[in-house]
């Protein structure tokens, strides 16, 4: 059997199925949410689309320029009937115009018009993308990152954001830390799997910011293997290759059957780290240089003597948990703190102080120090994170009242000062009296 004839019977076993992998529209508006505030006519790249069930919702729900790159051929064509049956073919006479800045208009590109949107269907490999540095706002790819593999996908896409840009990918992973060696035996073979936090790690190595991850419903699995499982039952065997094609797609589906607690799909939102800024953890003997960082921003000594409090309580001091950033010549120009704090009597952490130094304010160092010591957290197991501050500066970080999951601190405070960050949430998020360190004194 020639391999023309695998290829042809795969794509022709999936031709005409909604999605390519597990996912749902409702997961593709999460991620959406995940990445935050977008331009009011977002720029993005969606790779590996398909036949577009995520590109057309971006178009439609963001408003979005959206440029839809797979390299099958019938694929894109379903994504231009797909768009024209739901009207977003370019007769709507509110549609969005185009762009030749390397957002939506491309050689051989076909152009579907959503209200506010638009999505242009081009065929190219992912490997090897002809868009000038910049180009996207967004750079999008569920349940396709598997074809590059996540490291180099990280390396090669980041070129693309602009400036505040985010990259938002969905990848198998590990959903537990033993898993059955049948499930290990069958994804060592074909795909390699990390753990979330593992993935979560790559990325902050390779220079990103988590801005969350999500572990994806069972019900994702289902909308992928419905449909395939019906066609697989009703595919002529008798076409050459296709024997072969149902036989793989059934032996993944009954892996999945048999071992899919083992192993799950999850989203990944990140985005580049800024690079006017160094950040790492306190270094040993640093107490100087924070204690005066703290000193300067707030015009006391009583933040910085909160710290060294903090500090010599080994309750509430977690190593590896405050982080500055420094300034090009090599001072610290920003400090933020994470320390245990506790809700309903299970363990939280705090997240306070953050100081910047007075001469470097409104510059970025206060926002890098605060992503980056989150992305220590999350590497190193918390799952829920608390902070008394500003209700215009810490939702930037996906921080959301805490009062919605029934956290309610022991003082006096407005409800929309006290936020919280879930960093996992395959973990039940606790309710209850929320207790800060003794240091505190609250």
């Amino acid at each position: 059997m020639s391999d023309n004839a695998s290829h042809d019977s795969f794509f022709a076993l999936h031709h005409g199925l909604p999605r390519q992998g597990p996912g749902s529209d409702t997961t593709t508006r999460r991620l959406l949410s995940l990445a935050g505030p977008l331009p009011a006519r977002p720029r993005v790249l969606d790779l590996g689309c398909g036949p577009g069930r995520s590109a057309l919702l971006l178009a439609a729900e963001a408003g979005a320029e959206v440029t839809a790159v797979d390299t099958h051929e019938p694929f894109l064509a379903e994504l231009r009937e797909s768009a024209a049956a739901r009207g977003l073919d370019g007769s709507n006479p509110g549609s969005g115009s185009t762009r030749e800045d390397g957002g939506s208009v491309h050689e051989n590109g076909d152009s579907v018009h959503a209200d506010g949107g638009s999505v242009r269907a081009l065929r190219a490999d992912m490997g090897a993308l002809p868009f000038p540095d910049g180009s996207f706002d967004l750079v999008w790819a569920e349940s396709s990152v598997f074809v590059l593999g996540f490291d180099r996908a990280l390396a090669e896409w980041r070129r693309l954001l602009a400036p505040g840009g985010t990259l938002v990918l969905t990848e198998c992973v590990w959903t537990t830390g033993e898993p059955s060696p049948v499930a290990r035996a069958f994804w060592e073979e074909h795909y390699p799997l990390r753990t979330v936090t593992g993935n979560a790690a790559a990325a902050v190595a390779a220079g990103y910011h988590v801005l969350g991850t999500f572990l994806q419903p069972e019900g994702d699995w289902d909308e992928y293997y419905g449909p395939l499982a019906a066609r697989a039952e009703a595919a002529d065997t008798g076409v050459p290759g296709m024997a072969e094609a149902v036989a793989g797609a059934r032996a993944e589906i009954a892996l999945r059957c048999a071992h899919g607690s083992d192993y799950g799909y999850a989203g990944f939102v990140l985005r580049p780290a800024d690079p006017r800024w160094r950040t790492r953890p306190e270094a040993p003997g640093g107490e100087a240089e924070v204690r005066r960082v703290e000193t300067a921003a707030f015009g006391s000594e009583a933040e910085a003597d909160l710290v060294d409090a903090l500090r010599a309580d080994p309750d509430a001091w977690l190593p590896g948990l405050s982080y500055v950033a420094e300034a090009p010549d090599g001072t610290v120009a920003a400090h933020a703190l994470i320390t245990r704090c506790r809700v309903g009597g299970a363990p939280a952490a705090a997240l306070a102080p953050v100081a910047v130094a007075p001469e470097h304010q409104r510059t970025g160092a206060g926002q890098a120090v605060v992503r980056a010591v989150l992305d220590a957290a999350r590497l190193r197991g918390e799952t829920l994170v608390l902070v008394l501050g500003h209700p215009e500066y810490y939702p930037r970080f996906g921080f959301e009242r805490a009062s919605a999951y029934g956290i309610r601190p022991g003082f006096e405070v407005p409800d929309e000062a006290m936020r919280a960050l879930v960093l996992d949430d395959s973990v039940p998020v606790p309710a209850g009296a929320l207790a800060y360190p003794a240091a505190f004194g609250v």
